[in-house]
């Protein structure tokens, strides 16, 4: 961290009262406005963020220590101002089919039947220079089983249908990934109509007045503001009558306290009783221990260390710091490529670099998990402020309450454990129970297979079986799940089946710019070896060449652009 970069500091609650006062008094206002006056201003947005999306890339590398003109800051470029501005092209196209069709059309070509009733529907590649930047990538929404062909258009732009008179939504902004706070609202103000009050992180709150000047359209008229503060602030925000909706990226911790209260006798027996303190509707993504599923086959050396180098990627990218990164190997006792593969992963990871550990209390929570543990390897020489990758092999995961089954690590910490099947179908069946009854989170799970596994008719099934029944709100087959925070197209959020006494990762969904309801997950698949290499993978040589040409264009995509952007992938 440096001393350069600026910190907002926390505002008297007589301003955040004034401001709060100010922005729900124009909810109605903003209710009404026309679907033309939207659109025009995500284009002002879009330009908006274009204009400080340098700077925005050079406040994170100067607080995460990274170098602007390093590879390693190709992270804060495609984290940061390549998603906001593609969620806000994605949804300004979203509000004109809106306007011409009612909803974004969703062709008979888009939709598939699943083995148990249910649509899937395609949401990606949303064009053919989607299909062309990630080839071969294909994501789909998986529906709940009341959405049905004939109701579908009712799943859809729910308030554009059904508008309300007027809302204010206050938006706790997470501090880890820069895209969250600015998408979060266009979620909340384009997708839901809600205006919205944005409380940044105290650990990022540096982005602050740069979403400010970005979003200043919506500031100038009343329907945005961006406020500071900690947890005394973001306690009399969320409980401020003015304050119709909560919306909260972060710890499940922090949304426990603010529902229910802080922990003791009095939280328990209003859980019992299903008494929140918080009346008010509440969204949220909360984080989760991601596993990644590597389904017994025959992997050949080269498809393995691929692999291997995707999961370092999960892990390794900013940091650690992410929701969706690698948390929990999930591999199979009896596979004879087992130890090679766990051998690669520790190799990849290496070429990571040791980072800086930005996040706050990162250092005592990696020396909770590590320390005194068997099966421990560290990767990594760290100086002060930095901390190494641990990979503890070998868990045994009959031990139902141990923290590396129950606690997100926020650290650079990924676990591996082994279950007992070999044959294909057991394992999945066997990994599904495991993951869904055993391991905290619903967000996001990946899974890796090799090609060949598929080509056996009870392995194929097992493995789709195994995908429609994970309750994660995406699952990513041979990719990492973090790319479908950045589809913008996708529906970002935990599976639904979580309740408030029983958060896990989180209800509702941001992004998901087919303004579609009833979804139950979302699924990418892509090929087991690819290439060019994806850009998380360590040791990407030109990820901030690739990251900015992105950004370019996710501002106005053209095909003109897209030979330079393969070429800094190609060179990675």
């Amino acid at each position: 961290m440096t001393a350069a970069v600026a910190i907002p500091p926390a505002m008297p609650l007589s301003q955040l009262e004034a401001t709060l006062k100010r922005v729900r008094e124009n909810a109605a206002t903003f209710a009404k406005t026309s679907l033309d006056e939207r659109i025009a201003f995500l284009r002002q947005l879009r330009d908006g963020y274009l204009s400080v999306a340098e700077a925005s890339v050079r406040l994170a590398c100067a607080y995460k220590g990274v170098a602007f003109d390093s590879p390693a800051s190709g992270e804060e470029w495609l984290s940061g101002p390549m998603i906001t501005l593609r969620v806000l092209r994605l949804t300004e196209w979203a509000l004109g089919e809106v306007k011409q069709y009612g909803a974004p059309r969703i062709t008979e070509k888009m939709i598939r039947e699943l083995p148990d009733g249910r649509l899937a529907i395609k949401a990606f590649p949303a064009d053919a220079m989607d299909a062309a930047l990630l080839a071969k990538h294909v994501g789909e929404n998986y529906m709940e089983p009341h959405v049905t062909r004939a109701s579908l258009k009712e799943h859809q732009a729910a308030s554009y249908r059904k508008p309300h008179d007027g809302r204010l939504c206050l938006v706790l902004g997470a501090g880890n990934v820069n895209a969250i706070p600015p998408t979060d609202v266009v979620s909340k103000m384009f997708v839901e109509g809600t205006v919205c009050v944005l409380k940044m992180n105290p650990v990022n709150a540096y982005l602050g007045p740069l979403i400010e000047q970005a979003f200043a359209p919506l500031v100038a008229r009343g329907f945005f503001a961006v406020v500071y503060g900690g947890a005394d602030e973001g306690g009399f925000l969320v409980n401020h009558p003015a304050v119709d909706e909560v919306h909260i990226t972060g710890s499940d911790k922090t949304h426990d306290f603010m529902v229910w209260g802080p922990p003791g006798p009095e939280r328990d027996a209003r859980k019992a009783r299903n008494e929140p303190l918080l009346k008010k509707d509440i969204s949220s993504e909360l984080g989760n221990i991601s596993p990644v599923i590597v389904v017994p086959g025959p992997w050949d050396q080269a498809s393995l260390d691929f692999q291997a180098r995707n999961t370092a990627g999960m892990v390794c990218n900013n940091a650690s710091f992410n929701c969706t990164a690698a948390k929990l190997v999930v591999t199979s006792r009896g596979w004879a490529q087992r130890q090679a593969f766990l051998d690669s992963l520790g190799r990849s990871m290496a070429t990571g670099g040791v980072p800086q550990a930005y996040y706050p209390g990162a250092e005592q929570r990696w020396k909770a998990l590590v320390e005194g543990r068997p099966n421990v390897k560290v990767i990594g020489d760290a100086r002060p402020g930095e901390l190494p990758y641990a990979l503890i092999a070998d868990v045994d995961r009959a031990k139902k309450d141990d923290a590396i089954f129950t606690t997100e690590p926020w650290c650079t910490v990924i676990s591996e454990t082994a279950l007992e099947a070999s044959a294909v179908p057991q394992f999945c069946d066997e990994v599904t129970a495991f993951l869904n009854d055993g391991v905290w989170g619903t967000l996001a799970a990946n899974v890796l297979v090799h090609p060949e596994t598929l080509k056996d008719a009870a392995s194929a099934e097992a493995v789709e079986r195994m995908v429609r029944t994970l309750r994660y709100g995406t699952v990513a087959i041979n990719t990492w799940s973090g790319a479908v925070f950045g589809i913008g197209s996708s529906p970002w959020g935990g599976h639904p089946s979580t309740t408030l006494r029983d958060i896990q990762s989180g209800r509702g969904w941001v992004h998901n710019t087919l303004l579609l309801d009833g979804i139950e997950k979302f699924v990418l698949r892509a090929p087991a070896k690819t290439f060019p290499i994806a850009p998380w993978f360590p040791g990407h040589r030109t990820q901030h060449l690739l990251g900015r040409r992105l950004t370019n264009f996710e501002y106005a995509p053209s095909w003109l652009k897209i030979p330079g952007i393969a070429a800094a992938a190609l060179r990675g």
